[in-house]
């Protein structure tokens, strides 16, 4: 048996060895605290070294192509990020390279090897220091795989280059769309919380007290890295596991870093509208296109429900989740009590707001494609705009404000 420290709304719970298949969810807020897995050790690691395979395929295949009067253009899935270099958008070409190459492999491999040690008693204890590391690593970068998000983004380009020429897709791009798959399903089935507790038991004989008691009221002190609560004291500082910081509940300073991550994400959100998110060149030729402008442009199209992705991913999520964000801030640093009904009334539109805010890097993902895909020289190309590095700031800093929130003020 282990206590469980609710992240969502602070609620410290006992928690039994399950069974295959099976879950533990908090009892007042119904957030996931544990899972089983039906083969929680071996279908981890098939479905990562699945993913890995089609990883490795997606980079050593052509990608895509693009034909018009005659000439071609092909590129690979990384030169995507290449081209954005090349135009000086080297924020962007990191970001792109970063959240749909680099940290999906990091993951993938780094899963793999953990849950080796979890199947591996030797291995497992050797090298705890280094798991240690490496689970700590993955915590911080799963928010931040977009292999899901880029592959929608892939699929909106192809809908505004068949408006301008021929495309064909390579083997790299279904050996990537497999890999998405297979990446979603292994972020799904592997639970970190349960690796810690695999590589790094800890006895809950010392916490029983806790159960049942409300991190709001200092009681205990909660890991945001490996989950392990720890009893509370004023002289308890860091993890008794993982070494990482613990965070006592501070409503109004975690409240001014909130607020202030996304003040900036207005104020980049203005100028990424304004300006052009790309330019098009054409014989000569040069027109710019801001965000609004080609959800018209596709509209008139006839491409109706790419228009409508674009329409709510881009313009409409954003503000939506600025909005919805800004409510919640507001009410937080009011309420000093609260049913819990409405509390969870609450926490049901944050956990909204913070899931589909990654999904607004779709149209950055748009623009990386087709100013890879199309330069042909003395023809057509595509450059990128300046409202492309705010729209991804606007998108970072509002995905980094709902993460950082703390939830748990909306349950006092």
């Amino acid at each position: 048996m282990s206590i469980i420290s609710c992240h969502e709304c602070g609620i410290a719970s006992d928690v039994d060895s399950l069974k295959a298949g099976e879950q533990a969810r908090c009892p007042r807020c119904h957030c996931h605290l544990l899972g089983a897995d039906r083969d929680p050790v071996q279908g981890p690691i098939c479905y990562a070294l699945a993913s890995l395979i089609a990883f490795i395929a997606s980079l050593a295949y052509p990608f895509m192509s693009f034909s018009i009067q005659g000439l071609s253009q092909q590129i690979s899935l990384y030169q995507a990020a290449e081209v954005l270099a090349n135009f000086n958008n080297n924020t962007l070409s990191v970001l792109l390279i970063f959240s749909v190459l680099v940290l999906p492999a990091i993951y993938l491999v780094c899963l793999l090897y953990l849950y080796s040690c979890i199947s591996n008693t030797v291995l497992k204890n050797r090298t705890q220091n280094l798991q240690k590391r490496i689970l700590k690593i993955l915590s911080r970068i799963k928010p931040w795989l977009m292999v899901d998000v880029f592959l929608i983004g892939v699929l909106v380009s192809l809908v505004k280059i068949a408006a301008l020429a021929d495309v064909s897709m390579g083997i790299s791009f279904w050996a990537f769309a497999i890999f998405t798959c297979l990446m979603v399903k292994t972020v799904s089935t592997a639970d970190l919380y349960w690796v810690w507790q695999q590589l790094f038991p800890v006895s809950a004989d010392d916490n029983d007290k806790i159960s049942g008691q409300c991190f709001q009221d200092n009681t205990h002190l909660a890991c945001h890295v490996c989950g392990l609560v720890h009893t509370y004291s004023e002289h308890t500082h860091d993890c008794n596991r993982c070494s990482a910081k613990l965070h006592r509940f501070e409503p109004g300073q975690n409240l001014q870093v909130v607020w202030a991550l996304l003040f900036a994400s207005v104020v980049f959100y203005l100028p990424a509208n304004l300006y052009p998110m790309m330019y098009t060149s054409s014989l000569g030729n040069s027109q710019g296109s801001t965000i609004l402008g080609g959800v018209i442009e596709l509209w008139e199209l006839g491409d109706y429900p790419v228009a409508l992705v674009i329409l709510f991913a881009s313009i409409m999520i954003p503000i939506a989740k600025m909005i919805s964000l800004s409510y919640l801030y507001w009410h937080a640093q009011r309420v000093h009590s609260m049913p819990v009904a409405e509390s969870y009334r609450f926490l049901k539109l944050y956990r909204i707001t913070e899931f589909i805010g990654r999904w607004s890097m779709i149209d950055i993902f748009v623009v990386a494609i087709l100013v890879a895909l199309v330069q042909i020289d003395g023809l057509m190309a595509i450059y990128p705009g300046p409202a492309a590095l705010y729209f991804a700031a606007v998108v970072i800093f509002t995905m980094l404000s709902a993460m950082t929130f703390d939830s748990r003020m909306m349950w006092r």
